[in-house]
């Protein structure tokens, strides 16, 4: 499944790494999850607003994320190149940890990588067109997500939806910049 050399494969493996050196060292994961923003603002560890995409709430939280992150990353690493591709994951990483952040009480903590998934979503609605998918389909995709995270509960919707929202409009703007 991942045969070659791409910015998409290297992140699942950074990640999946990170979850592993998690496991045998748990007093790491406490060290990279994302807290609020007092806890921020107090501490001066705004590494975590990256940090936290390192984090996983165990194997299958991991495996969906990783999942869902080949599935889009792929075809959007591949319509906006290795560069753009990262510029949109670390924007929608970075606008779902801040909206995360903003929008939580003080005291909540958060794990995953699923800000900057939802981010490629985002982008993947953006691109869709250009590329021929069916953005029905990919809206309907993204809503039965949002309504996941409802049901399960305990999910960050925050982060996901600042996510959406960060890679919707970077790819925008980076589809506007191409032409």
């Amino acid at each position: 499944m991942l045969r070659k050399s791409t910015a998409t494969n290297a992140l699942i493996l950074i990640i999946c790494a990170a979850y592993l050196a998690q496991q045998l060292l748990p007093d790491l994961q406490v060290q990279l999850f994302l807290l609020g923003l007092d806890y921020l603002q107090y501490s001066n560890e705004w590494y975590r607003l990256i940090t936290v995409a390192l984090t996983h709430g165990g194997l299958m939280h991991l495996g969906f994320n990783m999942y869902s992150l080949y599935i889009l990353g792929t075809p959007i690493e591949s319509a906006y190149g290795r560069n753009k591709f990262l510029i949109i994951f670390t924007v929608s990483l970075l606008t779902g940890s801040l909206t995360s952040v903003f929008l939580n009480t003080s005291n909540f903590a958060s794990v995953g990588a699923s800000g900057a998934v939802f981010g490629l979503f985002g982008a993947f609605l953006i691109v869709g067109k250009t590329i021929g998918a069916n953005i029905r389909e990919i809206a309907i995709i993204i809503g039965l997500n949002f309504a996941l995270g409802f049901i399960l509960g305990g999910v960050d919707w925050r982060a996901h939806l600042g996510g959406l929202i960060g890679g919707a409009l970077t790819a925008q703007l980076i589809l506007v910049r191409r032409r």
